[in-house]
């Protein structure tokens, strides 16, 4: 999260375990590329957790074909890692078609997320770096979850936790994720605020932020205009919103004009801005650094972080894909993890 300082974390490079996502789409085409960039390998150890021989497949239609060291599930760890890695889970069968949403990728999706969170436990990776899945062959496979967001969080048992998203020049958590539009406010209630800004506010100090500058976008439009279009700032917000100043004594203000906080923060008044739903903190990030924001999981007892961007189906394959958010969420990780260390 730029705007901390932090020095480079003592003693060795971090390993970064990046899933690879499902395997139809891009997430390893965009891993293989990532992975294959000097930059990502003098900072760091990138692990790709997938399936190793998909991977070589995919490594030498793109051009990418060089000597990737292969450990298999189930085989000891060496104290050192010669970058790249393969954590082969051989899990891919031959009958998975690209471009298509299919138990058998939601399956191997759903099992490089599970790989992943365990080498954590372990310490066998200090960061997870995720590649995008596709939410309706998860489902396929039997994981009813609407995102990594919560998977993450249920088999980390986790409670509080946001969605972030982390750009240049803005910072946005998300109160609801993947809600439908028409239940969103039926979310907007004063305790789940308030756990939210609380939570915010201990994860940007974790980061170095001395004292975090916390906005809260409103629900409604001009803010409600004092109840005339919606309650939802008077009867729930605004009094989070002031618990948490007078009780933590956290410096959040709100709720702000949705139309006009984002660029306000954009601007540096702000350190992060707290969006009611989904679509209203992702448009202002992607109109202004679509490929460069990542996707951060704050609340983990571990870092995670993820491109801004999904599967692609479209040109899975192709080798046409854009690596360049892959890149941004793999240094980020980096960065993190080289804060919270020094920070210790």
């Amino acid at each position: 999260m730029p705007d901390a300082t932090g020095n480079e974390a003592p003693g060795r490079k971090p390993r970064i375990g990046i899933t690879i996502g499902d395997p139809a789409g891009i997430g390893p085409e965009i891993s293989l590329k990532a992975i294959a960039e000097e930059e990502i390998q003098s900072i760091c150890v990138p692990v790709l957790i997938g399936d190793a021989q998909y991977l070589a497949h995919w490594s030498r239609v793109f051009g990418l074909a060089r000597g990737l060291d292969v450990l298999n599930v189930g085989e000891t760890w060496p104290d050192h890692l010669s970058p790249p890695i393969i954590y082969n889970l051989a899990n891919i069968p031959g009958s998975i078609q690209l471009g298509r949403e299919q138990a058998e990728c939601g399956k191997a999706a759903a099992e490089y997320i599970e790989a992943a969170v365990a080498l954590c436990g372990i310490g066998k990776l200090d960061a997870i770096t995720t590649a995008p899945i596709n939410k309706r062959s998860l489902f396929l496979a039997g994981y009813h979850f609407p995102g990594h967001t919560e998977f993450l969080a249920k088999l980390t048992h986790t409670d509080e936790f946001a969605m972030t998203f982390i750009a240049p020049a803005l910072r946005v958590a998300l109160l609801t994720t993947h809600v439908p539009l028409t239940e969103v406010s039926s979310y907007v209630k004063k305790s789940a605020l308030e756990t939210l800004i609380r939570l915010i506010h201990r994860e940007l100090i974790a980061y170095g932020f001395v004292r975090p500058r916390i906005a809260v976008a409103a629900l409604n439009p001009h803010g409600g205009e004092g109840t005339l279009f919606g309650f939802e700032e008077a009867a729930e917000m605004i009094p989070a919103i002031e618990s948490c100043r007078k009780t933590d004594g956290i410096e959040v203000s709100g709720p702000h004009s949705g139309d006009t906080v984002f660029l306000r923060a954009a601007r540096g008044e702000f350190d992060l801005v707290i969006s009611c739903y989904h679509d209203q903190g992702l448009i202002p990030v992607k109109c202004l650094s679509f490929g460069e924001a990542v996707n951060v999981t704050l609340g983990l007892p571990f870092i995670r972080t993820s491109v801004d961007h999904g599967t692609a189906f479209d040109i899975a394959g192709q080798g046409k894909a854009d690596h360049s958010s892959m890149i941004a969420a793999i240094k980020l990780a980096v960065e993190l993890f080289q804060r919270k260390h020094s920070l210790q």
